[in-house]
């Protein structure tokens, strides 16, 4: 098939675009173009570019035509934010395309009731970006189910793998707290440390894409999980991490206020924003219906990371 990727340059499609050409597909990626792959990849050279501004060519309401243009069967929408942007696409692309996925996020819940949380619970977003995200889902399932626009949307947890900076154990994305681990030094963690952090690694991301295009039929009007097997407590986290540098784990656990006095105030909103909403997501449903089935558990995704930071200098041990 002809697969349109909408923001295919980034780390979700470093590693998609490669997939799908080395599956047979002909692939289109649609960006600014300002950004290279994260790694270098044979693939590449066997992909259509595209540039276009998205912003820009919205406000024309010009960027749906232009997708609707390159005559995609599959249009892949990893950059979409608003649901302003996404009804452009559907009533441009309507009739015009076989599937069309979206990349969402685990935030639209806010608070879980249960965990691992699934698909169907409530969903209770706060803050701008898991507010807007989630209205994004619900317009896209609503065309899905009663007027048979085949949308499929995937949500996927902190995104992990070489050239991105994983979360930290504090639950933000301070460097220096993996530096402070690596070194055996006193890490502080707010409360008892048992908030939860789900990671996935980037290339497991990018196979959900596949799967669900894969499995068009039990993927369109649908929405799955993409996250690792299982989340992490703040405490293992830092112990895991610890001791992927050969050091005993020095935690001190300190309430709120502390916590925030100590890390000051960009850190602690990270921290807050991650910690108040503790997801912890199933992927019993991706694993059903699409077969997805993640490659890294969430540490083997952050250590990839890891190493990638310390080749490149960026944590001082």
């Amino acid at each position: 098939m002809h697969i349109a990727i909408i923001g295919g340059t980034g780390h979700i499609g470093t590693y998609l675009v490669p997939e799908l050409v080395a599956l047979g597909h002909d692939v289109t990626v649609v960006s600014r173009g300002e950004r290279r792959p994260y790694q270098d990849h044979p693939a590449w050279q066997h992909v259509r570019y595209v540039t276009m501004d998205r912003q820009k060519d919205e406000e024309n309401a010009e960027f749906g035509p232009k997708i609707r243009a390159l005559q995609a069967d599959v249009v892949v929408d990893l950059i979409c934010y608003t649901e302003a942007s996404a009804r452009q696409m559907v009533d441009a692309l309507r009739g015009h395309v076989q599937h069309f996925l979206h990349c969402g996020t685990i935030w639209i819940y806010g608070h879980s009731t249960s965990v691992p949380a699934t698909e169907d619970q409530p969903h209770r977003p706060f803050g701008d970006y898991g507010t807007r995200k989630a209205a994004i889902e619900a317009y896209l399932l609503r065309e899905a189910r009663q007027n048979g626009f085949p949308a499929t949307m995937l949500h996927p947890g902190h995104i992990v793998g070489p050239g991105w900076a994983p979360i930290n154990p504090q639950g933000n994305g301070n460097l220096e707290v993996f530096s402070k681990l690596a070194r055996g030094e006193t890490l502080l963690l707010p409360h008892f440390g048992m908030e939860t952090l789900h990671h996935v690694h980037a290339a497991d991301v990018a196979q959900s894409f596949v799967r669900a295009i894969q499995h068009w039929s039990t993927s369109v009007g649908e929405s799955f999980h993409v996250v690792s097997p299982a989340a992490l407590t703040l405490r293992g986290f830092a112990e895991a991490v610890a001791a992927y540098f050969g050091q005993e784990p020095k935690l001190e656990f300190v309430p709120w206020e502390t916590f925030s006095t100590a890390v000051g105030e960009k850190d602690a909103q990270g921290t807050w924003e991650h910690v108040y909403r503790s997801p912890n997501a199933s992927i019993d449903k991706a694993r059903r219906l699409i077969e997805y089935e993640p490659r890294y558990t969430s540490l083997q995704g952050v250590f990839e990371a890891l190493d990638w930071l310390a080749a490149e200098g960026k944590i001082a041990t």
